[in-house]
């Protein structure tokens, strides 16, 4: 049976025919895919030209089984034979057979960026992402159709409960329940869309869009040829330029009046031929930007401009880019392989995508593509193009610019690597910098000057269309004008951290929707990339948790805070030691817990996954508030918060989420046809922001971040005693940075620390990665780190006055080897050498590295200045040269060889004292005597030897007789007087007795008789006189 469908579906397409706006439509229903032809065929009746091609998005499935598939071939033979009768054929499968179909799986859908189509179909709603739902509404053109197929509901409040696809990426081991608040809110979203329609499967209009009963048809405000004022303004600019070349040619070629006077300032800048111009092109997504910069660049080759470099993220982001440069060629005419040649990438990860082009017409000229981090290339170039340079590091593009012409190129707002860094801060200072020159007329010769084009038109459909504006909103696209300036810096003790509740967040209610937007406005302004999942990621995944920092709330004025910091939050860990150990078996990690599993594959610990923690996912700061101290007091309320000291912990995390039940909506609902159901935002929702004292915090381990490395950010979270674990060692492709991950273990009662470390449980992993970062610093992986960043990261003990008196026999980890393990005796002897200046440092280039080694393990407690411990650093573990180490520390040559000498001798004096204690251990030592006191004095000794001697009788008179001097005093006397009464100065005199004679040998005789004395002399000795000499010793007195 035939029904006539409703006329406002009929207006709503015209008026966006007329308009050039685009329409979408929600089919719920079975049958839904049947209302696709009456769809296409009133915009095929509304739309002059050609039949309006179809884009169809799925999952993985048409649907369309086999017999329709062999109906569908036997239609088109009937048709191309002429025997078909409309009348008898399913519209369904006429339509599908009638050609203009393009079929696009949900996985493939970046192949179809750069197309436009005329009717967009979205089926497998479950399937859908943000990113996808932007993606795919982009390529429809003006006065377009969208449309998104579901299956029957109870209820649209069904969808709140839908398990999307997308979930089974958000729950993890311990977070498991996901919540649809992205459903409720893009459903909520749909009634406030006036070119929006939600309907069933017979095309009758549900009560949601009720706003659709006073559409009425539009007039259109065209002139005599039926074109626009901004057409033909576009003509009129055409008609102008046409006999300038390359002007006139490269204008044909724009489509919008915004493209084609961004299109002649940059060919102003071209044929200005000074390379001191920067200009920057800035615009939404689809307003031709890519398109204008390949113009532009084929105008610079008609110029005679000769080496020509564009940079992206990737190659695949300057597709379009090379598309237009050729058919700039075309319009100057350019022909392929007679005067240029096009060069893919032989790169499977690029994809085939055009690198260079070589051109050969006038002269040898090449315009060739290079990744954002090679800006060493660029010695000789005259032509920098810079596209998505939102999406490339602020420090990255500062480096790729110099002394020619640069041409900027970035996406403020859409899903494309989104980000407000470049124009809030490059392009200031750009344009600072331009006015200051521009003043002094002197340095204006010299100083470069700026200038800024803006693109609002877009290419596919006309300004202010009511899908653009939807889509903004409810991906918070278009935040760009929703930072708000702060009307009060307060200072930090006055501000206060809260948590934010997400059912209330994103319940689609007025003041919920601008927090929102402030919100995502501060992270696209502090971020260089974002994209519209991270929406959803915030929405419904479970262990995602928001806080704001805000200034004092001022309750009387009915007014929103200033949003000073925001904080995402993802718990993580909890993971069973059966899991830890199957994925470490497995070599695999699933989805979430980024730092467990990290942490689970670098120490092959089944231990720390199991403990519970906190990854900060991301930080953004207002614009206005940068380096004032706002995020560091945040990260340090958060810290606080974790650790127990604002709130008691939970023991049971159960309900520390005020969570409304939606069982209740859905359940009311039920009772209610969909053509009777009315929706509108809940009404019984706790408070969005909650004060952390009303919260109890879930009883966490640790806090935890990743990003990537640069040396701002350690600097910041190693302040804020956060330690690294991880460092990956292959850079970012685009950003060339390293992945970094660090981490701050929280006072627990669980976990059991070694020692008395401030580190707790973490302090042996940490040492372990400070060993292995430097052990890699001497490899490929982070040989050109800078110097500062590679300081920061191993923190070495620069000042050891504590330790430097005592010898350190001994490590506190217990890995300690002596030095002269490592270093012979004649390697200490050249390092002697070389401190005694004897010696240039070349001859201890060899052990230099061992030294380092040790310094930085802190095993060498030796004081070094923070220059001299860099240098040692680039020396010994990178292995740099001077020339290098000038370079980057801009010191002087014979200045950084006098800092290297003071640390070879500290290091030195340290290692000698070492060397020679060991040496004198290794000696054979002379046992000494022990002396002990005597058992009995001295006195008792004598008198007992007293009495022994009378015992044997040696006091006999008798018996000392025979040791009396012989001799008379006359003698001596006489003695006396032949020296004159005088001693001599030796002190002896000598008095010889009469009547003895000494012989020669100094031995006595008795007599005249020279022969042996008998055995009776000796004993009659005594009695003879004069048998021997007596000498008188006389001290000597002045």
């Amino acid at each position: 049976m035939r029904k006539k469908v409703d006329e406002r579906i009929r207006t709503l397409i015209e008026n966006g025919v007329k308009l050039r706006h685009r329409s979408l439509f929600l089919i719920i229903g079975d049958k839904s895919r049947e209302q696709i032809v009456n769809l296409h065929y009133m915009l095929s009746k509304a739309v002059v030209k050609s039949r309006p091609t179809v884009l169809w998005c799925y999952k993985d499935k048409l649907e369309l089984s086999s017999h329709k598939k062999k109906r569908a071939k036997q239609v088109k033979k009937l048709m191309q034979r002429g025997l078909l009768d409309p009348e008898k054929v399913d519209p369904f499968s006429l339509f599908l057979e009638t050609g203009g179909l393009t079929y696009c799986l949900y996985k493939d859908s970046e192949r179809i960026l750069g197309n436009t189509f005329g009717m967009c179909i979205l089926q497998d709603f479950e399937a859908l992402i943000p990113n996808l739902l932007a993606r795919t509404i982009e390529t429809v053109e003006g006065g377009g159709l969208i449309v998104l197929l579901l299956r029957s509901l109870s209820s649209l409040t069904s969808l709140y409960t839908m398990v999307m696809d997308v979930h089974e990426r958000f729950r993890t081991e311990s977070h498991f329940r996901a919540t649809g608040r992205f459903n409720e809110r893009f459903l909520l979203s749909l009634a406030s869309c006036k070119a929006c329609v939600v309907m069933d499967d017979e095309l009758n209009i549900l009560p949601i869009s009720s706003h659709i009963r006073s559409i009425t048809p539009v007039p259109v405000k065209e002139d005599s040829e039926g074109l626009s004022e901004a057409e033909r303004g576009l003509k009129n600019l055409k008609e102008q330029l046409h006999q300038d070349f390359p002007v006139g040619p490269l204008i044909k070629k724009c489509c919008t009046l915004d493209q084609g006077k961004a299109v002649i300032t940059f060919l102003d800048s071209v044929l200005d031929k000074t390379l001191r111009s920067t200009v920057a092109l800035l615009a939404a997504r689809g307003r031709g930007k890519s398109a204008a910069l390949g113009l532009a660049v084929a105008g610079a080759i008609a110029a005679g401009y000769s080496n020509i470099f564009i940079t992206a993220p990737s190659p695949e982001n300057v597709k379009t880019l090379f598309e237009f440069i050729c058919k700039g060629f075309d319009a100057i005419e350019y022909t392929e392989h007679i005067d240029y040649d096009v060069v893919k990438s032989a790169n499977p990860e690029f994809k085939k995508a055009t690198v260079r082009i070589n051109i050969f017409k006038q002269h040898r000229q090449t315009i060739q593509y290079i990744q954002p981090h090679e800006h060493e290339k660029l010695s000789q170039v005259e032509l920098l193009v810079i596209d998505e340079a939102a999406a490339i590091p602020l420090p990255v593009v500062r480096s790729l610019l110099g002394p020619y012409l640069v041409f900027l190129s970035s996406t403020v707002n859409g899903y494309e690597g989104t980000g407000r860094s470049l124009s809030l801060k490059l392009l200031q200072q750009l344009e600072e910098q331009s006015q200051i020159s521009s003043k002094n007329v002197e340095g204006s010769l010299s100083g470069r000057l700026f200038r800024k084009i803006e693109l609002s038109e877009s290419i596919r459909y006309a300004s202010r269309d009511p899908i653009e504006s939807w889509l903004n909103a409810l991906l918070c696209l278009d935040v760009t004008n929703s930072i708000p300036s702060i009307r009060r810096l307060p200072p930090c003790s006055e501000c206060n951290l809260y948590y934010i509740n997400r059912d209330t967040l994103f319940s689609y209610h007025k003041d919920s929707e601008l927090f929102l937007q402030r919100m995502m406005a501060l992270y696209v302004a502090s971020h260089y990339k974002n994209s519209p999942n991270d929406l959803q990621l915030m929405a419904d995944a479970p262990a995602h948790h928001l806080f704001v920092f805000l200034g004092p709330v001022d309750e009387s004025k009915n007014q929103l805070p200033d949003i000073l910091c925001v904080i995402q939050v993802c718990l993580e860990g909890q993971i069973s030691r059966k899991s830890a150990i199957q994925s470490l078996s497995e070599g695999h990690q699933p989805f979430g817990d980024q730092i467990p599993w990290k942490f689970c594959e670098q120490f092959r610990d089944t231990v720390f996954p199991s403990f519970s923690g906190a990854r900060i996912v991301r930080i953004a700061t207002h614009p206005s508030a940068m380096r004032l101290g706002y995020g560091s007091a945040a990260v340090e309320l958060l810290t606080r918060y974790y650790g127990g000291q604002l709130t008691p912990i939970s023991v049971v995390d159960d309900g520390n989420d005020v969570e409304i039940p939606q069982l209740r909506v859905t359940e009311a609902a039920e009772k209610v046809s969909l053509l009777e159901e009315n929706i509108k935002p809940r009404t019984d929702l706790p408070p969005l922001l909650v004060n952390l004292h009303e919260r109890r915090p879930e009883k966490l381990h640790y806090l935890g971040v990743s990003f990537g490395l640069t040396l701002d950010l350690f600097r910041f979270w190693k302040r804020r005693k956060f330690a690294p674990f991880y460092i990956g060692q292959i850079p970012n492709t685009v950003t060339g940075e390293y992945s970094c991950m660090v981490l701050k273990p929280l006072n627990n009662d669980d976990s059991e620390a070694s020692g008395s470390d401030e580190w707790g449980f973490f302090g042996p992993f940490y040492q372990d990665f400070k060993r292995r970062f430097a052990r890699l610093l001497e490899g490929d992986s982070f040989r050109s780190m800078e110097y500062k960043l590679a300081m920061s990261v191993l923190d070495p003990k620069i000042n050891c006055t504590d330790m430097e008196q005592e010898p350190t026999s001994s490590a506190p980890d217990g890995f300690w080897r002596s030095p002269t393990d490592d270093l012979s005796p004649y390697d200490l002897e050249r390092l002697k050498v070389y401190t005694g200046n004897l010696a240039d440092f070349h001859l201890i280039l060899d052990i230099v590295p061992i030294l380092a080694r040790l310094y930085f393990r802190g095993k060498l407690p030796v004081t070094l200045s923070y220059v001299s411990a860099s240098i040692l650093l680039c020396v010994g573990l990178q292995q740099r040269n001077i020339t290098f180490i000038e370079e980057q520390m801009k010191v002087e040559r014979t200045q950084i060889l006098s800092l290297f000498m003071k640390a070879m001798k500290k290091i030195y004096k340290y290692l000698r004292g070492i060397a020679s204690k060991e040496i004198e251990s290794t000696l054979p030592r002379i046992k000494e005597r022990e002396l002990r006191p005597h058992s009995i004095s001295v006195n008792d000794d004598l008198k007992e030897a007293a009495k022994q001697v009378e015992m044997e009788g040696l006091l006999n008179p008798e018996f000392l007789q025979q040791h009396a001097i012989v001799g008379r005093e006359e003698d001596l006397e006489n003695a006396l007087q032949e020296h004159g009464g005088k001693i001599k100065p030796g002190g002896v005199v000598s008095a010889k007795p009469k009547g003895v004679k000494p012989d020669k040998h100094g031995k006595q005789e008795s007599g005249r008789s020279g022969g042996k004395r008998s055995k009776e002399d000796v004993g009659s000795k005594s009695n003879k006189k004069g048998s021997a000499w007596v000498f008188l010793l006389m001290p000597y007195f002045n």
